[in-house]
Protein backbone atom coordinates (compact mmCIF):
# COMPACT_ATOMS: atom_id res chain seq x y z
CA UNK A 1 0.00 0.00 0.00
CA UNK A 2 0.91 3.64 -0.30
CA UNK A 3 0.86 5.12 3.01
CA UNK A 4 1.38 8.88 3.97
CA UNK A 5 2.10 9.03 7.67
CA UNK A 6 2.00 12.78 8.77
CA UNK A 7 3.83 14.00 11.68
CA UNK A 8 6.72 11.90 10.36
CA UNK A 9 9.52 12.89 12.12
CA UNK A 10 8.05 12.90 15.61
CA UNK A 11 8.52 10.41 18.00
CA UNK A 12 5.08 7.89 17.40
CA UNK A 13 5.52 9.14 13.32
CA UNK A 14 9.07 7.36 12.53
CA UNK A 15 7.93 3.89 14.48
CA UNK A 16 5.14 4.16 12.17
CA UNK A 17 7.16 4.58 9.02
CA UNK A 18 9.73 2.48 10.32
CA UNK A 19 7.39 -0.71 10.88
CA UNK A 20 5.71 0.00 7.29
CA UNK A 21 8.88 -0.14 5.58
CA UNK A 22 9.47 -3.61 7.20
CA UNK A 23 6.69 -4.76 5.91
CA UNK A 24 6.80 -3.88 2.51
CA UNK A 25 4.51 -1.02 2.21
CA UNK A 26 5.73 2.25 0.40
CA UNK A 27 6.40 4.81 2.66
CA UNK A 28 5.66 8.49 2.36
CA UNK A 29 7.19 10.53 5.54
CA UNK A 30 4.87 13.99 5.83
CA UNK A 31 6.48 17.11 7.23
CA UNK A 32 8.01 20.61 7.05
CA UNK A 33 10.82 21.11 5.05
CA UNK A 34 12.71 22.03 8.31
CA UNK A 35 11.75 19.03 10.06
CA UNK A 36 14.63 16.65 11.29
CA UNK A 37 14.86 13.37 9.48
CA UNK A 38 17.09 12.02 11.70
CA UNK A 39 14.65 8.99 12.71
CA UNK A 40 13.96 8.56 9.10
CA UNK A 41 17.01 6.80 7.61
CA UNK A 42 16.33 4.36 5.37
CA UNK A 43 16.73 5.33 1.94
CA UNK A 44 13.19 3.82 0.62
CA UNK A 45 11.25 6.40 2.66
CA UNK A 46 9.44 9.22 0.30
CA UNK A 47 9.36 12.40 1.60
CA UNK A 48 6.35 14.48 1.29
CA UNK A 49 6.58 18.41 2.45
CA UNK A 50 3.10 19.39 3.94
CA UNK A 51 1.91 23.06 5.30
CA UNK A 52 -1.59 22.47 7.45
CA UNK A 53 -1.15 26.06 8.18
CA UNK A 54 -1.77 27.35 4.70
CA UNK A 55 -4.62 25.91 2.51
CA UNK A 56 -3.63 27.42 -0.70
CA UNK A 57 0.23 26.11 -0.34
CA UNK A 58 -1.07 23.12 0.75
CA UNK A 59 -3.32 22.48 -1.77
CA UNK A 60 -0.64 23.05 -4.38
CA UNK A 61 1.29 20.66 -2.60
CA UNK A 62 -0.95 17.82 -2.30
CA UNK A 63 -1.53 18.77 -6.20
CA UNK A 64 1.43 18.11 -7.51
CA UNK A 65 1.42 14.71 -5.54
CA UNK A 66 -1.91 13.78 -7.37
CA UNK A 67 -0.32 14.35 -10.57
CA UNK A 68 2.67 12.71 -9.94
CA UNK A 69 1.58 9.33 -8.56
CA UNK A 70 -2.58 9.76 -7.73
CA UNK A 71 -2.08 9.87 -4.02
CA UNK A 72 -1.89 7.50 -1.18
CA UNK A 73 -3.93 4.49 -0.21
CA UNK A 74 -4.02 5.06 4.09
CA UNK A 75 -3.41 8.28 5.58
CA UNK A 76 -1.94 7.89 9.30
CA UNK A 77 -2.32 11.78 10.81
CA UNK A 78 0.16 11.72 13.59
CA UNK A 79 1.17 15.60 13.05
CA UNK A 80 -0.08 17.58 16.10
CA UNK A 81 1.33 19.95 18.60
CA UNK A 82 1.92 19.07 22.57
CA UNK A 83 3.25 21.69 23.59
CA UNK A 84 2.17 25.47 22.51
CA UNK A 85 3.95 28.95 24.04
CA UNK A 86 -0.12 30.17 23.86
CA UNK A 87 -3.22 28.38 24.28
CA UNK A 88 -4.92 28.94 20.12
CA UNK A 89 -1.59 27.50 19.28
CA UNK A 90 -2.89 24.42 19.78
CA UNK A 91 -6.05 25.33 18.21
CA UNK A 92 -4.12 26.62 14.71
CA UNK A 93 -2.24 23.25 14.52
CA UNK A 94 -4.28 20.19 15.57
CA UNK A 95 -7.69 21.46 14.93
CA UNK A 96 -7.63 24.01 12.33
CA UNK A 97 -3.96 21.99 10.72
CA UNK A 98 -6.39 18.73 10.44
CA UNK A 99 -9.65 20.59 8.79
CA UNK A 100 -7.37 22.34 6.06
CA UNK A 101 -6.26 18.72 5.44
CA UNK A 102 -9.56 16.83 5.06
CA UNK A 103 -10.78 19.88 3.41
CA UNK A 104 -8.15 19.61 0.50
CA UNK A 105 -8.35 16.03 0.57
CA UNK A 106 -11.57 16.17 -0.41
CA UNK A 107 -11.38 18.94 -2.63
CA UNK A 108 -8.55 17.61 -4.89
CA UNK A 109 -10.36 14.13 -4.48
CA UNK A 110 -7.33 12.63 -2.74
CA UNK A 111 -9.43 11.23 0.06
CA UNK A 112 -7.81 8.14 1.06
CA UNK A 113 -9.49 4.66 1.62
CA UNK A 114 -8.94 5.08 5.46
CA UNK A 115 -7.73 8.30 7.31
CA UNK A 116 -6.67 7.15 10.59
CA UNK A 117 -6.44 10.41 13.29
CA UNK A 118 -4.10 10.14 16.33
CA UNK A 119 -5.46 12.21 19.20
CA UNK A 120 -5.75 11.39 22.70
CA UNK A 121 -7.00 10.12 25.74
CA UNK A 122 -6.93 13.73 27.19
CA UNK A 123 -9.82 14.34 25.04
CA UNK A 124 -11.76 13.16 28.12
CA UNK A 125 -10.32 15.08 30.50
CA UNK A 126 -11.25 13.92 34.70
CA UNK A 127 -14.42 12.78 34.18
CA UNK A 128 -13.99 9.58 36.34
CA UNK A 129 -12.08 11.20 39.33
CA UNK A 130 -14.47 9.39 42.11
CA UNK A 131 -13.37 6.26 43.35
CA UNK A 132 -16.33 3.61 42.70
CA UNK A 133 -15.17 1.75 45.82
CA UNK A 134 -12.50 1.02 48.38
CA UNK A 135 -10.75 -2.19 47.80
CA UNK A 136 -7.11 -3.52 48.99
CA UNK A 137 -3.43 -2.11 49.85
CA UNK A 138 -2.32 -2.34 46.66
CA UNK A 139 -5.25 -0.38 45.31
CA UNK A 140 -6.48 1.57 47.93
CA UNK A 141 -9.31 3.39 45.99
CA UNK A 142 -10.97 1.49 42.46
CA UNK A 143 -11.93 3.96 39.08
CA UNK A 144 -14.10 2.80 36.75
CA UNK A 145 -12.65 3.41 33.17
CA UNK A 146 -13.52 6.12 30.79
CA UNK A 147 -15.66 4.49 28.41
CA UNK A 148 -16.56 5.95 24.87
CA UNK A 149 -20.47 6.88 25.40
CA UNK A 150 -18.91 8.70 28.02
CA UNK A 151 -18.98 12.94 27.11
CA UNK A 152 -15.54 14.29 26.92
CA UNK A 153 -14.95 17.20 29.30
CA UNK A 154 -11.40 18.31 28.13
CA UNK A 155 -9.35 20.51 31.13
CA UNK A 156 -6.25 20.94 28.63
CA UNK A 157 -5.73 23.25 25.43
CA UNK A 158 -4.25 20.48 23.74
CA UNK A 159 -7.36 17.78 24.66
CA UNK A 160 -9.81 20.73 23.73
CA UNK A 161 -8.08 21.28 19.85
CA UNK A 162 -7.94 17.46 19.59
CA UNK A 163 -11.49 16.77 20.31
CA UNK A 164 -12.33 19.79 18.19
CA UNK A 165 -10.80 17.82 15.53
CA UNK A 166 -12.20 14.92 16.22
CA UNK A 167 -15.60 16.66 15.82
CA UNK A 168 -14.90 18.08 12.38
CA UNK A 169 -13.65 14.37 10.75
CA UNK A 170 -16.70 13.17 11.88
CA UNK A 171 -18.85 15.82 10.69
CA UNK A 172 -17.96 15.30 7.37
CA UNK A 173 -19.75 12.66 5.36
CA UNK A 174 -18.31 9.72 3.89
CA UNK A 175 -15.31 10.52 5.47
CA UNK A 176 -13.46 7.18 6.05
CA UNK A 177 -11.76 8.20 9.05
CA UNK A 178 -11.04 5.54 12.20
CA UNK A 179 -9.60 7.65 15.21
CA UNK A 180 -7.26 6.31 18.04
CA UNK A 181 -7.02 8.08 21.41
CA UNK A 182 -4.03 6.50 22.92
CA UNK A 183 -3.26 7.06 26.52
CA UNK A 184 0.59 8.45 27.57
CA UNK A 185 3.12 7.22 24.66
CA UNK A 186 6.45 6.50 25.78
CA UNK A 187 9.50 4.56 24.52
CA UNK A 188 13.22 5.41 22.57
CA UNK A 189 13.10 8.88 21.35
CA UNK A 190 10.51 10.20 23.75
CA UNK A 191 11.29 13.02 25.57
CA UNK A 192 8.68 13.57 28.08
CA UNK A 193 9.18 10.47 30.14
CA UNK A 194 12.64 10.86 29.51
CA UNK A 195 12.96 13.83 31.78
CA UNK A 196 11.36 11.99 34.29
CA UNK A 197 14.02 9.01 33.90
CA UNK A 198 16.49 12.05 33.76
CA UNK A 199 15.70 13.05 37.30
CA UNK A 200 15.59 9.40 38.86
CA UNK A 201 18.92 9.08 37.96
CA UNK A 202 19.70 12.28 39.40
CA UNK A 203 18.37 10.41 42.58
CA UNK A 204 14.61 12.90 42.92
CA UNK A 205 11.69 11.35 41.78
CA UNK A 206 8.50 13.90 41.47
CA UNK A 207 4.96 12.67 42.79
CA UNK A 208 1.81 14.75 42.81
CA UNK A 209 -1.29 14.95 45.57
CA UNK A 210 -1.67 12.73 48.39
CA UNK A 211 -5.19 10.90 46.84
CA UNK A 212 -3.78 7.49 44.77
CA UNK A 213 -3.57 8.08 41.28
CA UNK A 214 -4.37 4.93 39.22
CA UNK A 215 -1.96 5.53 35.45
CA UNK A 216 -2.53 3.73 31.77
CA UNK A 217 0.19 3.27 29.69
CA UNK A 218 0.76 2.42 26.10
CA UNK A 219 4.47 1.61 24.53
CA UNK A 220 4.93 3.00 21.10
CA UNK A 221 5.16 -0.32 19.49
CA UNK A 222 2.18 -1.23 20.57
CA UNK A 223 0.48 2.08 19.41
CA UNK A 224 1.96 1.29 15.95
CA UNK A 225 -0.02 -2.34 16.03
CA UNK A 226 -3.52 -0.62 16.85
CA UNK A 227 -2.59 1.75 13.70
CA UNK A 228 -2.24 -1.06 11.53
CA UNK A 229 -4.41 -2.59 12.61
CA UNK A 230 -7.05 -0.10 11.80
CA UNK A 231 -5.62 -0.22 8.38
CA UNK A 232 -6.15 -3.86 7.72
CA UNK A 233 -10.12 -4.13 9.18
CA UNK A 234 -13.08 -3.63 7.76
CA UNK A 235 -13.71 -0.63 10.80
CA UNK A 236 -14.63 2.45 9.96
CA UNK A 237 -16.50 5.48 11.44
CA UNK A 238 -15.01 4.23 14.96
CA UNK A 239 -13.00 6.08 17.46
CA UNK A 240 -10.55 3.86 20.05
CA UNK A 241 -9.02 3.87 23.27
CA UNK A 242 -5.41 2.57 22.98
CA UNK A 243 -3.60 1.35 26.22
CA UNK A 244 -1.27 -1.90 27.81
CA UNK A 245 -4.52 -2.96 29.16
CA UNK A 246 -2.97 -3.17 32.47
CA UNK A 247 -3.47 -0.05 35.47
CA UNK A 248 -0.35 1.02 37.10
CA UNK A 249 0.06 2.72 40.45
CA UNK A 250 1.57 6.75 40.05
CA UNK A 251 4.89 5.25 41.84
CA UNK A 252 5.57 1.81 39.22
CA UNK A 253 6.80 3.74 36.08
CA UNK A 254 9.93 5.23 38.09
CA UNK A 255 9.87 2.36 40.40
CA UNK A 256 10.68 0.11 36.88
CA UNK A 257 13.25 3.31 36.08
CA UNK A 258 14.94 2.85 39.21
CA UNK A 259 15.62 -0.90 38.64
CA UNK A 260 16.75 -0.34 35.32
CA UNK A 261 19.01 2.06 36.30
CA UNK A 262 20.94 0.07 38.94
CA UNK A 263 18.66 1.06 41.85
CA UNK A 264 20.39 4.40 42.62
CA UNK A 265 19.57 5.96 45.97
CA UNK A 266 16.50 7.93 44.86
CA UNK A 267 14.58 10.71 47.12
CA UNK A 268 10.67 10.44 46.49
CA UNK A 269 9.30 13.73 47.16
CA UNK A 270 5.59 14.27 46.67
CA UNK A 271 4.27 17.58 46.54
CA UNK A 272 0.87 18.83 47.61
CA UNK A 273 -1.77 20.08 44.17
CA UNK A 274 -1.24 23.99 45.55
CA UNK A 275 2.64 23.53 45.32
CA UNK A 276 2.69 21.67 41.88
CA UNK A 277 -0.06 24.88 40.57
CA UNK A 278 2.78 27.47 41.53
CA UNK A 279 5.58 25.76 40.21
CA UNK A 280 3.76 25.25 36.76
CA UNK A 281 2.41 29.11 36.59
CA UNK A 282 5.68 30.11 37.55
CA UNK A 283 7.50 27.69 34.77
CA UNK A 284 4.55 29.02 32.11
CA UNK A 285 5.56 32.70 32.67
CA UNK A 286 8.85 32.23 32.63
CA UNK A 287 8.53 30.27 29.14
CA UNK A 288 6.16 32.62 27.64
CA UNK A 289 8.88 36.04 29.03
CA UNK A 290 11.37 33.84 27.14
CA UNK A 291 9.47 32.77 24.01
CA UNK A 292 9.42 29.05 24.92
CA UNK A 293 7.79 26.09 26.15
CA UNK A 294 7.68 24.42 29.51
CA UNK A 295 7.76 21.20 30.21
CA UNK A 296 5.66 21.87 33.60
CA UNK A 297 3.10 24.61 32.11
CA UNK A 298 -0.63 24.95 32.82
CA UNK A 299 -1.60 21.55 30.69
CA UNK A 300 0.83 19.87 32.41
CA UNK A 301 -0.71 20.43 35.82
CA UNK A 302 -3.72 19.20 34.98
CA UNK A 303 -2.87 16.15 33.47
CA UNK A 304 -0.15 15.50 36.92
CA UNK A 305 -3.57 16.20 39.16
CA UNK A 306 -5.80 13.77 37.27
CA UNK A 307 -6.22 10.86 39.29
CA UNK A 308 -7.46 8.20 36.72
CA UNK A 309 -6.63 7.35 33.73
CA UNK A 310 -8.23 3.92 33.02
CA UNK A 311 -9.68 3.70 29.54
CA UNK A 312 -11.84 0.79 27.85
CA UNK A 313 -9.47 -0.81 25.43
CA UNK A 314 -12.32 -4.28 24.79
CA UNK A 315 -13.54 -2.27 21.86
CA UNK A 316 -10.15 -2.39 20.24
CA UNK A 317 -9.48 -5.62 21.14
CA UNK A 318 -12.38 -7.44 19.77
CA UNK A 319 -13.04 -4.85 16.65
CA UNK A 320 -9.28 -4.40 15.50
CA UNK A 321 -7.88 -7.57 17.13
CA UNK A 322 -5.19 -5.34 19.13
CA UNK A 323 -3.38 -7.20 21.42
CA UNK A 324 -1.15 -5.44 23.44
CA UNK A 325 2.41 -6.91 23.62
CA UNK A 326 4.39 -4.22 25.80
CA UNK A 327 3.58 -4.50 29.62
CA UNK A 328 4.94 -1.49 31.61
CA UNK A 329 7.81 -3.63 33.04
CA UNK A 330 9.02 -4.70 29.23
CA UNK A 331 8.35 -1.14 27.38
CA UNK A 332 10.51 0.56 30.43
CA UNK A 333 13.19 -2.18 29.75
CA UNK A 334 13.78 -1.36 26.09
CA UNK A 335 13.27 2.31 26.59
CA UNK A 336 15.90 2.80 28.73
CA UNK A 337 18.19 0.37 27.33
CA UNK A 338 17.68 2.56 24.29
CA UNK A 339 18.30 5.96 26.21
CA UNK A 340 21.38 4.35 27.47
CA UNK A 341 22.83 3.38 24.23
CA UNK A 342 21.81 6.44 22.40
CA UNK A 343 23.82 8.42 25.18
CA UNK A 344 20.89 10.33 26.91
CA UNK A 345 21.48 8.80 30.08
Amino acid sequence: MKILVTGASGFIGSFIVEKGLEDGHQMWAGMRATSSRQYLPDPRTRFAELDFSHPEVLRTQLAAYKADFGGWDIIVHAAGATKCIRREDFFRTNTEGTRNFADMLRELDMVPRRFIFISSLSVFGAIREQPVRQATPDRPWIYAPIRENDSPRPNTAYGESKLEAERYIKSLKDFPYVILRPTGVYGPREKDYFVMAQSIKQHVDFCVGFRPQEITFVYVKDLVQAVYAAMEKDVLHREFFISDGQIYHSTDFSDLVREELGHPFMLRVTAPVWFLRAVCTVSDRIARLRGKTATLNRDKFHILCQRNWQCDIMPAQKELGYRPEYPLARGVKETIAWYKREGWL
